[in-house]
């Protein structure tokens, strides 16, 4: 547990003195604010409208906060995080690799399960921070608004997963090479076909339309943002992440074994 803890800590401190991490955090929070303004400003708009033509009523039905704004925002961030996370990842053991200290990393008194569940938990610290920073925009929905806060804490669960699910395929793609630009090439091409595969599945036949829509990473947030955590859709994230992160366990091993 000390091994661990004193590799978290050495993440932290790094990402926090790396430009990068606050880098990313800026234009993560950026862009996820800018769509929520986007958002917002439309529902508010709908909303007059509706208060002040019914045939506009008519045409939008009943207009929900949660409907119309919280469950739009959280497609939008996890868009964003697919493309924002392996720009977090790309660093992990490509960075390792390139300046040399991996030789010192695999010295140390570190088991292979310590060394990469020290990388992810300091990839998701960041990732916490970046999350947290979304908050304040659903804060001003509670206070303008009556959101369903049920299905936000919901919502945030399923970001979470999803996270983990992009950062644990994000540090096996950095522990395949010593070039951070090719790392975060690699996740994020492999992330962008898990999330188009929902779409290709519409032109595969049944059985493989199913196998398509069910690898599709992005799909299994839909369910979270409605305010519903299902079993499968946690186990698919938990699986997903405990894959690659045995992957990068092997990757690791391996180096051990070139020397």
């Amino acid at each position: 547990m000390r091994n661990l803890y004193f590799l978290l800590t050495k993440e932290l401190r790094s990402y926090i003195n790396s430009p990068v991490a606050l880098v990313v955090i800026t234009i993560f929070t950026v862009i996820t604010g800018y769509y929520f303004y986007v958002i917002f400003a439309n529902f508010s708009t709908m909303s007059f409208q509706a208060q002040t033509d019914p045939m506009v009523a008519k045409q939008y039905g009943a207009l929900n906060v949660t409907e119309f704004v919280v469950r739009p925002f959280f497609g939008i961030v996890g868009l964003v995080m697919l493309i924002m996370l392996p720009m977090i990842t790309m660093r992990s053991f490509a960075e390792e690799k390139k300046t040399g200290t991996m030789e010192l990393l695999l010295t140390y008194p570190l088991t292979d399960t310590e060394a990469i569940i020290g990388k992810f938990l300091g990839c998701m610290g960041i990732f916490a921070v970046m999350l947290a920073l979304t908050f304040p925009c659903l804060a001003l929905v509670g206070y303008l608004g009556a959101p369903e806060w049920g299905v936000i804490a919901a919502g945030y669960v399923g970001l979470l997963l999803m996270g983990s699910a992009f950062i644990s395929l994000g540090l096996f793609m950095s522990s395949l090479t010593e070039n951070q630009i090719i790392a975060a090439a690699l996740s994020f091409a492999s992330l962008i076909i898990l999330y188009m595969s929902g779409y290709s599945a519409a032109f595969a036949g049944e059985k493989v339309g199913k196998v398509l829509e069910y690898i599709a990473i992005t799909n299994h947030l839909e369910t979270f943002a409605k305010g519903v955590i299902d079993t499968s859709d946690v186990n698919y994230y938990i699986l997903f992440t405990v894959l690659f992160l045995f992957l990068s366990m092997r990757s690791l091993e391996s180096k051990r074994w070139r020397g």
